[in-house]
């Protein structure tokens, strides 16, 4: 008698692992997954999670020249960006679905470092002037020991808002829209049809 499982068992674990897969691609399709590996913004607000985010930066002048993983994800090399991201997702993921958000959603001390990095690679030309490291002392260290958003506060999200007060946003989230979506309701449209036909 050998460790094989008998004929039944086989047939349950097939069954069993086929299930499980199946169930992975159904989360993979429902969550909507494959629009995490783009720079769209919208796909941070798939979940609905991070709406108040989305729109202070929709109304920001960060808005035309950065996306969320601009900010947000490491750019230093390939695998260390989609590393951060799946580790971060994972993260937002978890939390969404075991339901336990905090109202007003900041950002993590790894988050922190990354969106700091991230300023001072756009912005280098305004941290380190050249003419000011002339003559003000330590000028390079002033300017990049401290965190960016220690004197701009509002930039680019504006004031801390919780989940309960999101406002309003007008521009439809994509991935949310059904494919047979129409503007104008069926029964107007009969009703204008009706008023044509007089």
């Amino acid at each position: 008698m050998g460790l094989e499982p008998g004929r039944k068992w086989k047939t349950i674990a097939v069954v069993s692992f086929a299930t499980f897969i199946g169930l992975g691609f159904y989360i993979l399709y429902v969550s909507h997954a494959v629009s995490y590996l783009s720079d769209n913004p919208q796909a941070c607000v798939n979940c609905h999670i991070m709406m108040p985010q989305y729109v202070s930066w929709n109304n920001s002048s960060h808005r035309e020249v950065a996306t969320c993983n601009d900010c947000h994800v490491p750019h230093d090399n390939v695998f260390n960006q989609y590393f951060f991201k799946a580790k971060d997702g994972l993260y937002h993921a978890s939390i969404f679905t075991l339901r336990a958000e905090p109202q007003v959603i900041r950002a993590l001390e790894a988050s922190q470092a990354v969106i700091q990095s991230n300023c001072i690679r756009c912005h280098s030309s305004q941290v380190t002037d050249a003419k000011m490291a002339g003559f003000v002392e330590n000028h390079h260290s002033k300017r990049t020991d401290r965190t960016c958003w220690e004197c701009h506060r509002d930039v680019p999200h504006g004031k801390e808002k919780s989940l309960s007060s999101v406002g309003t946003q007008i521009e439809p989230i994509t991935v949310h829209i059904p494919d047979d979506r129409e503007i104008i309701p069926q029964w107007l449209k009969q009703s204008m049809k009706e008023e044509n036909a007089k």
